[in-house]
């Protein structure tokens, strides 16, 4: 059975967990922007955490579901309908046969997670099926979805369900992806070989550019000093890196990131802040606030474990309702 794309959406993507292992390659790693929220969906239906699932940039897709199944929608705050039905998000739903899911626009965030249970059929290409874009292989095609494509479901139906169903309870991402707060503070490490962030990243406000991708958030505000006619040998890259190219703008770099880069490396964000700048939409602002590796690191374990007790606390419900 399949899923069929009656609308694609702005960009939609199947995205899983990164590719691994191959940089030295010059193949990028993928994978979804929002790895919190991509995680936290795929949870919500039973899945691992890095199964395939739609990424869905600014504007949604619409999809008509040809067996039930389970859904769950998580990251941006997006408008959603299934046979009219209004779907909250953070929490699973159940869809009859044949029901059609619109999904509208992003009223805040960037990107909206929809994982199915079992996860959508891709094409797994160095050990992932998320879609690489710049080269054109994995997900669907290795490219965004259009209008009649036909999606495959990785599970058979396991609930006829007569109705649209949706949780009475749901999931708090706070503080992790807190939506409400402007400028957003973003936590960052000094580039490499550095002892401290490059001059003038902190203390600034910058505004995401119109121009930012799965690739990078380009940044607008005071230029920073010293890109201006600097020639550097390339070197290794990767998502989180901020550089600095030759008009002083940054650019903090996504899961879409090159392997080398020859602009200066103006600091790097910490893994645990990625996914917040993964929904970082055009016109949105944000200052960085300098962080010592062993704050990066507790934030990280701090993140965890919170996955790891909304893991256990859906597993819980899951048992209480077989």
């Amino acid at each position: 059975m399949s899923v069929h794309v009656l609308s694609p959406g702005m960009a939609t993507t199947i995205q899983a967990g990164p590719r691994r292992g191959w940089r030295h390659l010059g193949v990028v790693a993928a994978g979804a922007v929002d790895t919190y929220s991509h995680a936290i969906a795929n949870l919500l239906v039973g899945n691992p955490v890095d199964a395939p699932a739609l990424e869905i940039t600014l504007t949604g897709p619409t999809l008509r579901f040809e067996q039930a199944v389970r859904i769950a929608l998580c990251g941006a705050g997006i408008e959603a309908r299934a046979n009219g039905t209004t779907m909250p998000g953070w929490r699973p739903a159940m869809l009859p046969e044949g029901a059609e899911l619109a999904l509208g626009h992003c009223r805040t965030g960037a990107r909206a997670y929809l994982a199915v249970s079992g996860g959508f059929q891709g094409a797994e290409v160095m050990g992932s099926t998320s879609t690489d874009l710049g080269t054109g292989f994995g997900g669907f095609a290795g490219r965004c979805l259009a209008r009649g494509d036909r999606l495959g479901l990785a599970q058979p139906a396991q609930d006829r369900a007569s109705g649209v169903r949706v949780a009475r309870w749901w999931i708090d991402h706070t503080p992790d992806l807190d939506f409400g707060h402007s400028p957003h503070a973003v936590r960052i490490l000094p580039g490499a070989g550095a002892v401290e962030p490059s001059p003038g990243l902190l203390g600034a406000t910058w505004t995401v550019s119109a121009a930012s991708n799965r690739q990078g958030l380009r940044l607008l505000g005071p230029p920073l000093e010293g890109g201006r006619g600097e020639f550097l040998p390339s070197e290794p890259v990767t998502p989180g890196t901020i550089q600095r190219p030759p008009d002083g703008q940054p650019i903090v770099l996504l899961a879409d990131a090159q392997t080398h880069g020859g602009y200066a490396r103006a600091g790097h964000v910490i893994l645990a802040d990625r996914p917040r700048m993964g929904q970082l939409r055009p016109g949105d602002w944000l200052r960085f606030v300098a962080c010592t590796r062993q704050q990066a690191h507790q934030a990280l374990r701090d993140q965890r474990r919170r996955l790891h007790r909304i893991a256990l606390a859906i597993q819980a419900r899951d048992h209480a309702h077989a």
